[in-house]
């Protein structure tokens, strides 16, 4: 088996929605913002390749938006998931299994584009399957108001539409572990890897970033905030007492980190790039 972080590229998003009650004058030390309160974030894949398998972990966010919906975002950066995948020998057509930690815009959009004429949809990864799982994939297609403008029909019902779409409990999933978690959004799923003796866990949205760590940094996106902070309390627990290694979907400095056990409870331990833990 081998491992390959997959940067997409950066975008914006306002320093008090992502953290939530904490004022500004912490969080803008952890993770400074320009004059319109907005911090930049990564959006980093992590690319599995396991026997035969090419297994994609989300995609970004895509290209096919209006550009006054990618206005709200400053998408900046040089990084693209193709430039990302080539570093690597490898082109969409390669993939095999694209897996969905949830259906916000900026996990899933970059799996599908316009057909030439635009006309209508197509797969990026015209050879792979789409997983998700059936609860996630009703709150995505049946939206509360929070979350109605994160979950874009466009990026979603293509995938079953046509004939792409497949849940992790009907098909005996064992790609790796997910671990299950409702406070972000319904059933996100975070995967959790073993890989050279080590264990990785994506951290897609339960903890965007290293500023994420202490149990009230909560974003203001989550619909359950309480349920966030206990799956939180729980699994930072579990990392600090296995060692595990944390990989980062959202942190625009840092892709990986280790927790441990203080007086004050869980927190950063050393952060890493991926290459200076994993060959």
């Amino acid at each position: 088996m081998k491992l390959y972080p997959i940067p997409t590229g950066n975008f914006k998003l306002d320093g008090g929605a992502m953290f939530g009650v904490v004022p500004k004058s912490i969080w803008n030390k952890i993770v400074p913002a320009d004059e319109n309160n907005m911090c930049t974030w990564a959006m980093r894949c992590l690319l599995i390749e396991k026997d035969d398998r090419l297994i994609l972990i989300d995609n970004g966010i895509g290209d096919k938006q209006s550009e006054k919906f990618f206005s709200y975002y400053y998408l900046h950066g040089d990084d693209t998931l193709e430039k990302s995948l080539a570093k690597y020998g490898f082109t969409p057509e390669y993939i095999t299994d694209m897996f969905l930690t949830h259906l916000h815009f900026d996990h899933c959009g970059g799996g599908i584009k316009w057909n030439k004429d635009r006309t209508g949809f197509e797969p990026v990864f015209p050879n792979a399957t789409y997983w998700s799982n059936r609860r996630h994939w009703k709150w995505a297609t049946e939206p509360n108001p929070r979350e109605k403008a994160s979950f874009l029909k466009e990026n979603i019902l293509p995938m079953q539409e046509l004939g792409l779409l497949k849940f992790v409990e009907d098909e005996n999933f064992d790609l790796f572990d997910i671990i299950y978690v409702d406070g972000h959004t319904d059933q996100q799923m975070l995967p959790k890897i073993n890989y050279q003796g080590k264990t990785i866990v994506f951290m897609a949205d339960l903890l965007p970033s290293i500023g994420h760590i202490p149990l009230p940094y909560v974003m203001a996106y989550d619909t359950r905030p309480l349920i966030t902070m206990d799956e939180k309390a729980r699994f930072l627990k579990e990392a600090a007492d296995n060692g595990y290694y944390l990989f980062f979907e959202h942190d625009a400095v840092n892709e990986l980190c280790t927790v441990k056990h203080t007086e004050k409870g869980v927190r950063l331990d050393k952060t890493y790039a991926f290459n200076e833990v994993f060959n």
